[in-house]
């Protein structure tokens, strides 16, 4: 998979792929080569994994930070 592609992935999607290279490396009786390729594709995927994570949260943040400021003004 390359890094673009990876990169367009939804966080579920992502997700599970990232389960799937774990059950694979978890599996074993794969090469030192294939194991890094592994891990490789999986850190990306992780990576993917984050930041949608990190931008649901700073959804989050805002949506909260606008209700304190409507609730705040109402006062």
């Amino acid at each position: 998979m390359s890094e673009a592609a990876s990169e367009e992935l939804g966080y579920e999607q992502a997700r599970d792929r990232l389960v799937e290279v774990v059950r694979e490396l978890e599996a074993g009786g794969l090469s030192l080569e294939q194991s890094l390729a592994l891990w490789e594709k999986g850190e990306k995927l992780a990576k993917v994994c984050e930041r949608h994570l990190e931008g649901a949260r700073e959804r989050i943040e805002a949506a909260l930070a606008s209700v304190e400021d409507e609730t705040g003004d109402g006062q």
